[in-house]
């Protein structure tokens, strides 16, 4: 699975459970919100300031 801006957090945690570590050390602690598992990687990095091109280095090693 290539993971993309907009790839929702819960598809995913789905198919990729071990990826949750790098949302974890980036900041994002709200994985288990229901709210979270719809919003993409893009919207969950703005709201917690994080660099989105970033973390979607490190998702897609």
């Amino acid at each position: 699975m290539k993971i993309e801006k907009t790839t929702k957090i819960g598809e995913l945690l789905e198919e990729n459970p071990e990826k949750a570590d790098i949302l974890l050390e980036a900041g994002m602690h709200c994985l288990g919100c229901p709210a979270s598992q719809e919003e993409t990687i893009e919207e969950a990095c703005m709201v917690h300031g994080i660099d989105v091109d970033e973390i979607l280095e490190k998702l897609n090693r």
